[in-house]
């Protein structure tokens, strides 16, 4: 097929190289070199006849991805089968008949084109090869079988083995192009590849052809360019380049010295290349990596690929300078989202919220637009998460990219009041929490009760109304009032302790054991489990089985009744779960699986206590939290007395004790009865699901994750569903699942790093922030599922981050350290509770620190050392 035959539809017939251009050469404005494709049927016909190659492919496909010595060994010997396979002469007729067309003396570039190659959600770039300078038919039909035979090569079947493509699936087409000798080559980039922003292009340019600055092996100028003008240049010494060889093939050589520090290429030419960039990007909808040729005075475009790795720009109608900042790093849920996760939380929510990526983000940017706000939002987000409120910052103090309006201006509001150090108007009251815990557990046991019978367009308009329900329990004055009181006691005793006595964080001991963590008490819970357990062995050699098994769903529960010991275990777990099974990892996205629908989640944790720990060890690490905060709270208040004016400092500071106890353990529980609603919405939704697929209008029931409510709604109403789009949003979520979200992220797609602004740590150590006192050392567990964990009593947790899910883990470690958290997160709070040293924000903790690794948590000054 020529390059004006194809276009976007042609993939399956021309793979991703080819189509991109084909469709490159139909830009005006856009000069491609002349060339054909051999098309995957042609790959097709001959590796079929190659002998064999059926159970070559089995092997390769049951290979582990990290097996690179089994891999090296059945790779290489399917491709030297394809190399040697004979070309049929017909197809070897056409391949001539083409190359006579554009010039049989000519010189061509032979290129692979794999069908998964360079798609807008999976980058293949450098896996198949390509030859450059190839002369004569027979070297041209030679080097097509080499291309086929580089869908094979090592890193191609490693990277297909790890990102769940099928070997036999990918097929390859050949790309065979007229050479061009160009002066200059490089590569484009048509957003900033290292700040994702899409206003800033760049631009990599050397000597000669382009390849070796394409695979790395040289090093070229580099120019940024915005708004039409080149913003930086470096210029590289370029003591090589690689060029045509007179005999066919390329040769590296010397480049003159004179020429060596020149500069490859001029700004106006720079300029001129970026706006041809800007063009394809248009083209094709989103960001390019482009390589190209300057020959004379001409750029040429010999390639085009999507960039894969940047983080979606959430859409906006207008042009205005927006903010982003991440609502997943403030609810300790940085995966993926489906639509109908994304949709029900942000029904949920009081503030607008924009998509990206399958995330969730607030555009701050009316808020700082005001003093007021700036004060208000950065000071707030300050205690929470130091790296946000350094982005920010960062934003701000460059002038030009928020607008700036008199406080009253602005149409945000700006923020509560600051509370300074007059308490919360609300008296320091437990029955206040048990009353809020009562009227939430009575909502919850109505909605249950009222949900159970109804379908059909009925059960939606239910959720939909009571989804104003539970705003009104989570959002409830009285209820913000109470977290308010806890973190402003707990806020006023880290300051005032600190000044008086030099006592860094003393609220984190003080906190210990609290009444009415819902969250701690689930943790401590598993350990009542697991002593109903432990005098059972067979009962405990079934459930490591369960685990080595990898066993799904909840069967193995009746299973257990057959076993000495079985029933109590079963009826154990059963009531655990009725209590705590709406929890799972990211609960606040309502698709993913919840305990009670997956029990065997937390069979490992239960074979964990069980193997850690001594009967009753659920009441001894409570009442051993308590005693240690009263010792804490009789040793701080002894010293201040001994201060000047030290009774009255000594009278607040009780009162602030108090109140903290009195109120810090409630933070918990708004989220457990906003999960527990979600859970009666899942519970009903899935039985209509079902009924959706036994009437055929869905095919499978997971297929409602993937619409939003409204579109869930419309479906349930009509009966009828779009098959495509739930298709391409599978598609969309699997590509986003690969994406690491920004804490901040602008309009034009730049992604803001905050730093920690701080030189008190140890040289080498990794910084983070302290949210639970104490200093601890062990072995690094990096654990990145925790279905998957296997701990030991003075393990230290190393992970992404943590939700409540994550409890169970909490009372089997010693100390933690997570990449996403902030003072007040599910984490920081767990972590007080049980009195386990604690940094959060640690920047790339789970890649920086190996799993095994001796390290030491600095819960009081916020960084890790590690050790060995």
């Amino acid at each position: 097929m020529g390059f004006e035959q194809i276009d976007s539809t042609n993939v399956a017939d021309v793979g991703g190289k080819g189509v991109h251009l084909g469709e490159l050469s139909r830009i005006d404005g856009i000069r491609v070199p002349d060339g054909f494709c051999v098309t995957t049927d042609a790959f097709q016909r001959v590796v079929a006849e190659v002998p064999s190659i059926d159970a070559q492919l089995d092997l390769l496909s049951r290979v582990e991805p990290d097996d690179r010595a089994a891999i090296r060994t059945l790779s290489a010997d399917v491709r030297r089968a394809v190399e040697g396979a004979a070309m049929p002469g017909d197809l070897a007729a056409a391949i001539g008949e083409s190359v006579a067309r554009l010039g049989e003396h000519a010189s061509y570039a032979v290129r692979s084109s794999a069908t998964a190659e360079d798609l807008p959600t999976a980058s293949f770039a450098g896996q198949q090869d390509s030859y450059l300078n190839i002369v004569g038919l027979a070297e041209i039909l030679r080097h097509v079988r080499r291309c086929w035979a580089s869908l094979f090569t090592e890193r191609a079947v490693i990277y297909r083995r790890r990102n769940g493509f099928d070997h036999r699936k990918v097929r390859m087409a050949v790309v065979v192009q007229r050479m061009v000798f160009p002066d200059a080559a490089g590569i484009l980039f048509t957003a900033d590849p290292v700040t994702s922003n899409r206003k800033v292009a760049t631009v990599e340019a050397g000597w000669g052809l382009g390849e070796a600055l394409v695979s790395g092996l040289l090093s070229g100028d580099v120019y940024t360019v915005r708004d039409d003008r080149v913003v930086t240049a470096t210029v590289a010494t370029k003591p090589r380049f690689v060029r045509a060889s007179p005999g066919g093939g390329t040769q590296d050589a010397p480049v003159e010295p004179q020429r060596q520090t020149r500069p490859a290429l001029t700004d106006a030419q720079v300029v001129r290349l970026v706006r041809l960039g800007r063009r394809i990007e248009a083209h094709f909808g989103r960001p390019q990596d482009i390589e190209w040729c300057l020959a004379g005075d001409e750029f040429h475009i010999v390639q085009s690929r999507p960039i894969t790795t940047l983080f979606p720009v959430p859409h906006t109608d207008d042009q205005e300078n927006h903010l982003y900042v991440s609502v997943g790093h403030q609810q300790m849920m940085t995966d993926a989202m489906k639509p109908l996760g994304l949709s029900l939380w942000q029904l949920t929510t009081p503030r607008p919220m924009h998509e990206a990526g399958g995330r969730l983000f607030v555009d701050v940017a009316p808020i700082l637009a005001t003093a007021a706000g700036r004060a208000y939002m950065i000071g707030t987000l300050g205690k929470s998460d130091p790296l946000i409120r350094d982005a920010l910052q960062t934003v701000v103090d460059r002038g030009d990219f928020l607008r700036s309006l008199p406080d009253e201006e602005s149409g945000e509001k700006s923020g509560p009041a600051p509370a300074g150090d007059a308490p919360a108007p609300i008296e320091t009251d437990p029955a206040v929490v048990t009353q809020l815990i009562r009227r939430s557990e009575a909502s919850v046991a109505t909605l249950r009760r009222e949900i159970q019978d109804l379908s059909g367009p009925a059960l939606l308009d239910f959720i939909l109304a009571d989804i104003a329900e539970l705003k009104r329990i989570l959002f409830d004055p009285r209820s913000t009032q109470v977290i308010m009181a806890g973190m402003e006691a707990a806020w006023w005793l880290n300051d005032h302790l600190e000044t008086w006595l030099g006592e860094k964080n003393a609220a984190d001991a003080l906190t210990q054991s609290v009444p009415h963590n819902v969250t701690s008490e689930m943790g401590l819970a598993l350990l009542d489990v697991a002593d109903t357990i432990r005098p059972h062995a067979d009962v405990v050699a079934f459930l490591q089985r369960v685990v080595d098994e990898g066993r799904d769903g909840d069967g193995f529960l009746d299973e257990l009744a057959a076993l000495p010991g079985g029933r109590d275990t079963r009826d154990a777990i059963r009531g655990y779960l009725d209590k705590y099974g709406m929890r799972c990892a990211g609960e606040i996205d309502i698709t993913r699986t919840r305990w009670s629908e997956h029990p065997a989640t937390l069979v490992p944790s239960i074979l964990g206590n069980i193997r850690n720990f001594e009967p009753g060890a659920g009441r001894r690490r409570f009442e051993q939290g308590l005693q240690e905060s009263r010792r804490k709270e009789q040793e701080l208040l002894t010293r201040l007395r001994a201060l000047p004016d030290g009774e009255r400092k000594a009278e607040e500071t009780k009162r602030m004790i108090d109140r903290v106890r009195t109120f810090a353990g409630y933070r918990e529980y708004p989220k457990y009865g906003m999960v527990s609603r979600y859970f009666a919405y899942k519970q009903a939704l899935l039985r209509e699901a079902d009924r959706l697929v036994r009437s055929g209008v869905l095919r499978e029931t997971d297929d409602i994750f993937f619409l939003r409510f409204e579109e869930l709604h419309e479906v349930v109403r009509t009966n009828d569903v779009d098959a495509a789009l739930i298709l391409e949003r599978r598609e969309a979520f699997r590509s986003y699942e690969a994406l690491t979200p920004p804490r901040v992220l602008t309009s034009d797609g730049e992604t803001i790093t905050g730093r920690y602004r701080r030189d008190d740590a140890p040289a080498g150590a990794l910084v983070g922030l302290p949210v639970s006192a104490g200093t601890v050392e062990g072995r690094a567990r990096v654990i990145t599922d925790m279905a998957q964990a296997d701990l030991e009593a003075g393990d230290i947790l190393v992970t992404a981050y943590t939700d409540p899910s994550w409890t169970p883990l909490f009372v089997a470690v010693a100390g933690l350290v997570t990449e996403v958290g902030g003072l007040m997160t599910h984490g920081a709070v767990i972590a007080r509770e049980y009195g386990l040293p604690a940094v959060v924000g640690v920047e790339r903790a789970t890649r920086l620190i190996r799993d095994g690794q001796r390290i030491r948590v600095h819960g009081t000054d916020g960084y890790v050392e590690i050790l060995a």
